[in-house]
């Protein structure tokens, strides 16, 4: 997998051994990345403009990407014990939702990511790029069925909190003292009536303009950091 972008390449050097092969491109206006590469000790390629736009499907890789292994992802179970709050997408299709969100999640402490295997969108360069290199420090589970996985973690204690505008109370009044799976629907539908019928309940964000909505990652984060602001009174 090729992965791009300043941010990312900041993080995953702290990891050289994920790195199969670095790209540099030439004539680089910010000179601290070639110096980064150097001191690393990698081995590394120069590419021209061109090049680097066609090795990674798309402009704005910021003069570096690397080729590297596969990110690991991990069983539902290794979530739970480290935290008491883990965030799962329900068909989230757009991949910059899926790194920021990803990125939110480092922000706030959250142990861990849940993500569907199919309709939704996985842990591609363009969602590591998003995240700004949190793809590699926020573990991630790939799962086929969301509503089993859910059911799972409402057997080992945790409550599970829907975001959604239907029958929901204000975010704000949120039970958040407990461990929590926090759902965040796709972008179009919501969260899926399957999906829906394993929530406890329901939150909503108020909106006060002509608007019905909020992005998802947006959502995602005004939720995670009412629930760390709840968790980590001043």
């Amino acid at each position: 997998m090729i992965i791009y972008g300043k941010n990312v390449w900041k993080t995953i050097s702290e990891n050289p051994k994920q790195i199969k092969e670095i790209y540099i491109q030439s004539g680089l206006k910010d000179p601290s990345i070639l110096q980064q590469v150097k001191a690393s000790g990698l081995a590394y390629k120069v590419l021209n403009r061109q090049q680097l736009d066609t090795l990674t499907e798309t402009s704005h890789h910021q003069g570096i990407a690397c080729k590297v292994k596969d990110i690991q992802t991990v069983d539902v179970k290794q979530l739970m014990g480290k935290s008491q709050c883990i965030v799962a997408l329900d068909g989230i299709q757009d991949p910059h939702n899926v790194g920021a969100i990803l990125r939110t999640c480092d922000c706030t402490g959250v142990s861990g990511l849940i993500l569907t295997k199919h309709k939704s969108a996985g842990l591609t360069p363009a969602a590591i790029k998003a995240s700004t290199g949190a793809a590699y420090t926020v573990p991630v589970s790939i799962v086929n069925n969301l509503s089993n996985t859910l059911k799972q973690l409402k057997k080992e204690g945790y409550w599970i909190v829907g975001s959604d505008m239907d029958h929901a109370r204000d975010y704000r009044e949120g039970i958040y003292d407990v461990p929590i799976c926090l759902v965040i629907g796709s972008e179009g539908k919501g969260i899926s009536p399957l999906v829906k019928k394993q929530c406890d309940y329901m939150v909503s964000l108020p909106m006060e303009g002509k608007m019905t909505s909020l992005n998802a990652s947006v959502a995602c984060a005004v939720l995670l950091y009412e629930i760390h602001s709840q968790r980590n009174p001043l």
